[in-house]
């Protein structure tokens, strides 16, 4: 299996499946001199961590990340970075039944196409279980972005029900087992995803991610599109099945005039954006305002209720996936999408330093 990397000055490669001994990526291509070790690393696997609440999959793992190579005395090196965690609650006989069988809405009859073979414990490689080597290689990249660029994610939606922009608080995403911004929706939702994981169902999500702090000039036109690689990155996350920038869809049914990010000159010099419809990406150059994305998560497609299916030997039968699943995988994939966006961001920026060294950092025009 190829295309197991991502990136190109920044890159990162995963490797280990779901019920493997363990799980692992090595990251390539971070500048030497920044100070890494696992405590920089560990608060954000915690976030992704499975167990933590009864909305999400009760496998226990803990997640502890090992360095293995690429810094000395606490510094990075320059050389590749790997990272280790070790698989400690793997229940293989829960896929028993499905060896010869082809989970509706899974990989499984995809990669028995493309393979030949499959490892059907927990779905191997296709496992969301490889996102948690993301977000370590997304904890990197944020070292590489330094403090001045925040990037926060959120759930902005459970199935149909939204969130109220007007109620948003960003530090209410760290309150609720749902990184939901908008307290009046947290007990909506605690309700709805209670009476679906009892029924054995599942629900789909919308994550909005937000980079803040993020310099202009990011990004290069037509094949290396900043807003294209961050749409990339974001698809890649298992179960994600669309990605919008800014406005996204919604700028269909809009005017010119009202999608026009108009301009002011400010007094200091800077440029003023009076609106940001664009999602802070200009014909794929980053503009210094908020890069903004959000991604739709389909329903996980474990469930628990029968579902018609195939075997390996061309019968119809039908099935349930037994084992422990999210009722909605939309709330997990939070820190993975904001892992994600910093990976695209650190690319970027090494990309775009090398190429404009001399470039400004700041939203001013030239004199």
């Amino acid at each position: 299996m190829s295309h197991n990397s991502f990136g190109h000055l920044f890159r990162f490669t995963t490797w280990g499946e779901s019920h493997g001994p363990a799980i692992g990526c090595v990251v390539d291509g971070c500048p030497p001199g920044l100070a890494l070790s696992e405590a920089e690393i560990q608060p954000f696997l915690d976030k992704r961590r499975p167990g933590q609440s009864s909305f999400v999959t009760q496998r226990q793992e803990p997640d502890q990340v090992r360095i293995l190579s690429g810094v000395f005395e606490g510094r990075t090196t320059g050389t590749p970075i790997a990272l280790h965690i070790d698989n400690q609650d793997q229940r293989s006989k829960d896929y028993g039944e499905i060896a010869n069988s082809f989970r509706p809405g899974h990989a499984d009859i995809a990669y028995e196409w493309k393979y030949g073979v499959r490892d059907y414990r927990g779905g191997g490689r296709a496992s969301a279980r490889e996102t948690a080597m993301r977000v370590a290689a997304g904890a990197v990249a944020r070292l590489v972005l330094g403090g001045a660029v925040r990037i926060r994610g959120a759930m902005v939606a459970l199935g149909a029900d939204t969130v109220d922009r007007s109620q948003w608080d960003w530090a209410e995403v760290d309150r609720n087992p749902f990184f939901c911004p908008d307290p009046t929706a947290v007990a909506r939702w605690e309700e709805k995803l209670s009476g679906i994981r009892k029924a054995g169902s599942s629900i789909g999500a919308v994550i909005e991610v937000v980079a803040e702090g993020v310099q202009p000039g990011l990004g290069a036109p037509i094949y290396g599109k900043l807003d294209a690689d961050i749409a990339s990155a974001l698809m890649s996350i298992n179960a994600v099945k669309g990605v919008e920038i800014g406005d996204g869809f919604a700028s269909a049914a809009l005017t010119g005039e009202e999608n026009a990010d108009e301009m002011r000159m400010r007094q200091d010099g800077m440029v003023e954006f009076l609106a940001n419809h664009a999602g802070g990406v200009l014909g794929g150059i980053s503009t210094g305002q908020p890069i903004v994305a959000r991604m739709a998560v389909k329903p996980t497609s474990s469930i628990l209720t029968h579902r018609q299916a195939v075997t390996k030997d061309g019968e119809n039968t039908e099935l349930r996936t037994k084992g422990r699943h999210d009722p909605c995988v939309g709330i997990r994939a939070v820190p993975v999408a904001e892992a994600m966006l910093a990976i695209v961001l650190a690319d970027h920026l090494l990309r775009h330093r090398a190429q404009n060294p001399g470039a400004p950092e700041v939203a001013r025009l030239p004199r």
